[in-house]
């Protein structure tokens, strides 16, 4: 070796010189003084250390671990090159021997820091955090402003759901570097798990502050924002992040959400096609795009994508639940019970997987754990931890207090924190009272099937009606009616929830009547944003919603006494006769089938019970063979609702010593051929918690009679209701055993069953249930007196409207 002058040097001195290089970055430099040096003395530690170590920054990461283990092997006890070799050892992955490295220079160094540091790095990739914090812990004591420290040992007490303190340390780690973008990212991360959110959003604009391009602070700013509710700005900062990096599967699978969240399937399902491109082994984007297929009605494919994301993640219990979902929209119904249990059974917080499941087995009539399933319902009901379907609590529980419970925490999930009223508190001054009905059964439904003539008949003079319609258009005569009886109908169902509520304030819209609750396919999240000064529960769903953001629901006297007022958020507004609107131009088909041709004897009594399936429960099917029993010949008409209830009840039937095939099943058929085929029946029997609701308005319409006994909640007194409406409460019973000594002394009275079924033909064009003009005014009535209460400034309350002459 020698210098420029041609001077030879020596290689203590061309080390010295390599080191220096080395510091400057010169790296190629460097390398040839070292090989230099190993040329004269191949056995030279130092070099042969920092020449693996400048290999290692030139990218050779096989070269450096020789040349490093080379070097140790000469010097097994430097620390340093100890050290060194495991931070190479880690870039290449190689991560026990890094461990090995690390725990070696510890024994030789316990308070070496950077090999403290460094193997909690390792520890922490490994996802081994409870052995990181105690490394970085040690480190810290060591070195107690190192602000990487605090802010990796965040980032492992966040991975252990300390959050709190990992926020400490991300803090302080800002506080030693104000500037410290990845820390500034980190806390966000840690304050958005705590539900932070605004303090989250500002710790990632800090974040994007210091480094515009830092693509994962972009990609979590949009999930924050989406979290709120603020779609429009997730979806900028998704499409931000793409336009960095346009195969970043995460950011494509969150624009998927907020093209789902907008209702825009279609759109969503691709942006999560091009994430699984992106990154093929993606299950969270598999499942987001299934409940996007299943949404779309693309059934088969939903199942196929789901179940891909289980295989990722078998032990996800969210992933379980959607295929049961979209298993159950297939009508496999036995598959989706499976998902369910498996959901629930993998993490029993999964409330909505154990409603679905028990409803299934409702619908199934498979009453195998029937108690087993109520006791946990009601034990899930007890839990602050569980979430249990309101609707599911609603039909299978006669209970007004644990309804109002289930309806509550699922009204306070809709209406987050920081959910902005859409309605800024500013008063119309409109010549007419602007309804807005909000539904996705525009189209042949049983809510529509009652609704329809009210729309029609609604005075045009006071009042301007608004259809908010997010459900499909079935091109039926139905949709067609309610499309020319609206003063504007409009399409809404690729529209999210929040630009739904905005369109609604732009129209103006004084009083918004949400049509569906918590019952399928609903949009109650509109309602959390307050579109409207008034917001009215009506029709659709029977009971509370449990939300501060409904003003009123529409009842009757009977359907909810005045002392139930406790068990409902809403403020009761009484209508005199019946909560419940009729359609006087629902058709009945001419033709009435024969017996034979529904599968019912020539002869004998026909009990009938045409609600669904999952109303039924073994208590009341007791008391129905039972009256079999006590009458000869009869029959059960029921609805064969899927493949399993005939088996299953037939099953039951011959438990209870009847014969099976005196349980006759009807297919579902068009309404106005399944209203004829009622007067074949005899007598209609209803059913407890949940009444026939516009399945006893059909019967009553027909003139079929109905025997109920009314319970304590909403919907099982709805069919009491009715009966008192159209001038028949002798059918109302007040105990069960009442009610099954009734249904058989009509079944066994032909004179008495004639004499109430002659009633029924006389009253049913003139009694108040059927008396659409009437129904309409009392109607108009109680709206206009929520609309002067909000004139004058006054908070919603309760009232009663005042029954109005003929």
């Amino acid at each position: 070796m020698r210098t420029r002058e041609n001077r030879p040097i020596e290689p203590s001195e061309a080390f010295d010189a390599a080191i220096l290089f080395q510091r400057q970055g010169r790296l190629r430099e460097a390398e040839s003084l070292y090989r230099a040096v190993l040329k004269v003395d191949p056995e030279h530690f130092g070099s042969l250390h920092h020449l693996g170590v400048v290999r290692a920054q030139q990218g050779d990461l096989n070269a450096a671990i020789r040349l490093m283990r080379s070097a140790l092997s000469r010097n097994p006890r430097s620390v340093e090159a100890l050290s060194d070799l495991g931070v190479v050892l880690e870039a290449a992955k190689q991560y026990p021997d890094a461990i090995k490295c690390y725990e070696k220079a510890l024994v030789l160094a316990p308070n070496h820091v950077v090999a403290l540091f460094n193997l909690g790095n390792v520890l922490q990739t490994l996802g081994r955090n409870a052995e990181a914090v105690a490394h970085y812990e040690r480190a810290l004591a060591l070195k107690p402003d190192d602000p990487e420290t605090h802010n990796n040992l965040g980032k492992s007490l966040h991975e252990l759901l300390r959050s709190e303190a990992a926020i400490t340390n991300f803090e302080k780690a800002i506080s030693l570097r104000p500037r410290y973008t990845e820390a500034h990212y980190n806390l966000g991360v840690a304050l958005k798990a705590l539900g932070r959110h605004d303090a989250a959003i500002a710790q990632f604009e800090k974040a994007l502050e210091l480094r515009p391009n830092y693509v994962e602070a972009c990609n979590n700013l949009g999930t924050v924002l989406l979290e709120q509710g603020r779609s429009g700005e997730a979806g900028a900062c998704f499409q931000k992040a793409l336009a960095i990096k346009p195969d970043y599967a995460e950011a494509l699978n969150n624009l998927g959400n907020v093209l789902q969240a907008s209702n825009r399937l279609d759109e969503a399902a691709a942006s999560y096609e091009r994430a699984l491109a992106a990154k093929p082994d993606y299950a969270e984007a598999y499942n987001n795009y299934g409940t996007a297929l299943k949404s779309l009605g693309h059934y088969q494919r939903a199942v196929a994508s789901l179940e891909k994301a289980i295989g990722l993640q078998p032990d996800n219990a969210e992933m379980h639940n959607n295929l049961g979902n979209a298993l159950q929209a297939m009508g496999r119904l036995d598959a989706a019970m499976a998902s369910y249990r498996r959901a629930f059974d993998l993490d029993p917080r999964q409330g909505h997987a154990r409603s679905a499941y028990v409803m299934l087995k409702r619908r199934t009539c498979d009453w195998t754990t029937f108690s087993a399933d109520q006791q946990l319902l009601l034990a899930n009901l007890d839990s602050q931890a569980v979430e249990v379907s309101p609707f599911v609590t609603l039909v299978l529980v006669d209970d007004p207090a644990l309804q109002l419970e289930s309806a509550s925490r699922r009204s306070r999930e809709l209406k987050f924190a920081g959910t902005p009223a859409v309605w800024d508190g500013i008063a119309y001054s409109h010549r007419k009272i602007r309804i807005g009905y909000v539904s996705s059964d525009f189209h042949t439904h049983a809510t529509s099937m009652l609704i329809a003539e009210l729309i029609e008949k609604i005075d045009r003079e006071r009042f301007e009606v608004y259809a908010f319609s997010f459900g499909v258009d079935d091109g039926s005569q139905m949709r067609r009616r309610l499309e020319q009886s609206f003063d504007r109908f409009l399409d809404v169902r690729r529209v999210s929830n929040m630009d739904l509520a905005r369109q609604i304030r732009e129209l103006e819209v004084d009083i918004a009547v949400d049509l569906k609750g918590y019952t399928q396919d609903n949009r109650a999240g509109v309602f959390a944003y307050r579109p409207s000064p008034i917001q009215v529960s009506q029709l659709g769903y029977p009971g509370t919603t449990g939300a501060n953001y409904m003003d009123y629901v529409v009842v009757d006297p009977f359907v909810v006494p005045l002392d139930q007022q406790p068990y409902f958020t809403e403020k009761l507004v009484h209508l005199p006769e019946c909560y419940q609107p009729n359609d006087r131009k629902r058709p009945i088909a001419e033709q009435t089938p024969s017996r034979a041709e529904c599968g019912l004897p020539e002869q004998g009594f026909v009990f009938a019970s045409f609600n669904n399936t999952y109303k039924i429960t073994p208590e009341f099917f007791d008391r129905w063979m039972r009256l079999l029993g006590a009458v000869p010949g009869s029959v059960l008409w029921l609805i064969g609702d899927n493949e399993w209830v005939t088996p299953n009840l037939r099953k039951e039937a011959e438990t209870r010593g009847i014969d099976p095939d005196r349980l006759v099943f009807a297919p579902r058929l068009p309404a106005p051929e399944h209203l004829a085929r009622h007067r074949l029946a005899d007598l209609f029997l209803d059913s407890l918690p949940c009444n026939a609701h516009t399945t006893a308005s059909d019967a009553l319409w027909v003139g079929l009679p109905l025997v109920t006994c009314p319970g304590r909640s909403f919907a099982s007194r709805v069919a009491g209701s009715l009966l008192q409406a159209v001038g028949l409460p002798e059918l109302v019973t007040a105990t069960l055993d009442e009610y099954e000594a009734l249904a058989l002394r009509l079944a066994r009275e032909p004179a008495l069953l004639n004499e109430i079924r002659n009633k029924l033909a006389r009253g049913r064009l003139t009694a108040p249930l059927f008396d659409s003009d009437r129904y309409c005014r009392h109607l108009e009535h109680a709206y206009h007196e929520m609309w002067g209460r909000w004139q004058r400034g006054e908070p919603p309350r309760s009232f009663a409207v005042p029954t109005l002459p003929s």
